[in-house]
């Protein structure tokens, strides 16, 4: 799920099914900035948000040739508070970035040696925190239900075993320890750490948390006919997202004929694709990282937003907090 910073992905079909772009839009998730750059030489004015320091620190070079384009700190959960006002399209490109990856220092590489950290935002409990702290169970609970890592429970049980001897500390540590776990992969085959780093990514930054409120702040702050873009690099996301759409929409239907009937609201969105777009050949010969790569638009109707339900959308939880929120 790597990408490069300067090649955004799938950017030209989201510039062509959005097209004329015109108006305000945000970009939540700036980081180097390649759709905010898109838009605004496509005619659009664009308020930038990361809630990644870095990422504002790398635009300062080039954002002040760009007139329309205004930055802000924070998360895309809170984008229609940070808009102030009604916008005409959201593009969202989720996970974690290639310019993030790149970075050893960073810690969300299990190629690259460096601190176990994780943090998008560069404060709170880092991935350290987390593997040298959490239960057993609540390990193995992220690493499956957030890294659908079959070997969940073997791998929590062996990173509990070696915290007790030597705490972890670096990002390669950890993904020694993992590799023991599962046989010697073949070649062609991801890096046993893949699945299990990834759960532990989406853990520390409550990235599936992000994501729900995202949506729901996308959906509050689009005028009517404005387009909501999102761009996915892997399947739990893209079932949430395609969710959330077919929800939004009513194209969702019943899944059998013997389940109740699915109560019809008013559509609060309009699918610009039924299908997800993927990269053509074209792209995918510039930019191999977009072969996971999916997007879905949709357009924003006039009904009143209405924010979706976890289990409506399948938004992965871990049992711990599914219970949480229950005793609520």
């Amino acid at each position: 799920m790597e990408r490069s910073p300067h090649i955004p992905v799938l950017l030209r079909p989201i510039l062509t099914h959005c097209a004329p772009i015109s108006g305000l839009w945000v970009d939540g998730t700036f980081g180097a900035g390649g759709y905010a750059r898109g838009l605004l030489d496509a005619g659009a004015r664009v308020i930038g948000i990361d809630r990644d320091p870095l990422a504002h620190q790398m635009a300062e070079p080039w954002a002040k040739d760009y007139p329309g384009l205004r930055l802000a700190l924070g998360t895309f959960s809170d984008l229609d508070d940070i808009a102030g006002e009604k916008v005409d399209g959201v593009v969202l490109d989720l996970g974690v970035s290639s310019m993030q990856i790149d970075q050893a220092e960073r810690g969300f590489s299990f190629q690259k040696d460096g601190p176990l950290d994780m943090r998008m935002s560069q404060d709170g409990p880092s991935a350290a925190d987390l593997v040298n702290e959490a239960s057993e169970d609540h390990i193995a609970d992220i690493l499956f239900h957030f890294g659908e890592e079959r070997a969940a429970r073997r791998m929590a049980r062996a990173i509990v075993e070696t915290r007790a001897k030597q705490p972890f500390t670096t990002t390669l540590q950890l993904a020694e320890v993992i590799a023991r776990c599962l046989p010697r992969p073949k070649p062609g085959q991801s890096h046993p750490a893949t699945r299990a780093f990834q759960g532990l990514r989406i853990a520390v930054n409550a990235e599936f948390d992000q994501l729900a409120e995202g949506l729901a702040a996308a959906e509050r702050a689009l005028k009517p006919g404005g387009l909501l873009a999102v761009v996915t690099f892997h399947s739990l996301e893209d079932r949430v997202v395609k969710r959330f759409f077919q929800q939004a929409s009513g194209a969702e239907g019943n899944a059998n004929r013997y389940a109740p009937m699915t109560i019809q609201t008013v559509p609060r969105f309009t699918l610009v694709s039924k299908k997800a777009i993927e990269a053509d050949a074209e792209e995918l010969a510039q930019n191999p990282r977009a072969r996971s790569a999916r997007l879905r638009i949709a357009r924003r109707t006039e009904a009143p937003a209405k924010a979706p339900q976890a289990a409506d959308i399948d938004l992965p939880q871990t049992p711990e907090k599914s219970h949480r929120k229950k005793s609520r």
